[in-house]
């Protein structure tokens, strides 16, 4: 779980430039050897693809998005609780 400071300095950044401030907090490049991880890594992707796109389509867009990216989504929860029932 980030921090507050951490949060915080995510959501400047998104101001600034949003797909920068998705990255940082999904990543948008992670390789994983396991092709367990695989659609973690697709998730991840997607995120940053998704607000590239908005911010090209308009910057406000592509503002709101990364703030509910960085605000809302957190794939770290929901990842280990799809893996819990599997097992």
């Amino acid at each position: 779980m980030p921090s507050c400071c951490e949060i915080c300095c995510e959501i400047m950044i998104a101001i600034l430039f949003p797909p920068l401030g998705v990255c940082i907090r999904h990543g948008c490049c992670t390789v994983s050897p396991l092709s367990f991880f695989l659609l973690r890594l697709l998730l991840l992707v997607v995120e940053f693809c998704i607000c590239l796109l908005l911010t090209m389509m308009g910057y406000i867009p592509g503002i709101i998005y990364a703030l509910y990216a960085i605000i809302f989504i957190n794939h770290d929860e929901s990842f280990h609780e799809c893996r819990r029932r599997r097992l």
